[in-house]
């Protein structure tokens, strides 16, 4: 096979921290293509309420968890890209920092716009208890101090959060105790 060949899709996300719906969406989005380019969005932001997490802490996360659902690593490129805050060339800009692929992977209403207006067609996947899988939700929980947190992510992300004092950093930045 040409290497130009293989059946690819970009997957955007921040994973602020990947949890177990990011990890359902990659599953879901390797049953339909050869191999799945994942997009750390906002690259370039850490240590905020919101984005908490460099972009090398991310790119562990998703490995390891990843490793813990025996998902192919050999199938999936992680790869940080930064902002670049104009929504109209934002497809155009990914492509310069992914490999070429055909689809994208998304159920945010403008991420999929930005795909389809690029020409590209779009995987939504389904919605894995969004309520429930939260960045927004998990980072809350450990701010407040609620160990429920750790039952939404991967168990090796929520070892590694441990081991690099992410709830310590996440209250820090927030200015709470």
């Amino acid at each position: 096979m040409v290497w130009s060949d293989v059946v690819r899709a970009v997957y955007p996300g921040r994973f602020q921290p990947v949890h177990l719906g990011h990890v359902e969406v990659i599953r879901w989005a390797l049953e339909r293509v050869e191999e799945l380019i994942v997009v750390i969005g906002t690259a370039q932001e850490s240590h905020t309420v919101v984005n908490p997490f460099t972009a090398g802490e991310r790119v562990v996360m998703l490995k390891l968890a990843m490793k813990d659902f025996g998902i192919d690593a050999d199938r999936v490129y992680v790869i940080p890209v930064p902002d670049i805050l104009m929504n109209y060339v934002w497809t155009h800009y990914v492509q310069l920092y992914v490999p070429k692929f055909r689809y994208g992977v998304a159920r945010n209403p403008l991420v999929v716009r930005l795909f389809r207006e690029a020409g590209y067609e779009v995987l939504v996947p389904p919605p894995y208890e969004r309520g429930e899988y939260s960045s927004t939700r998990i980072r809350r929980l450990m701010v407040s101090g609620d160990e429920g947190w750790r039952s939404l992510v991967p168990p090796s992300v929520a070892k590694f959060i441990d081991e690099i004092d992410g709830v310590r950093r996440l209250r820090d930045v927030l200015g709470s105790d």
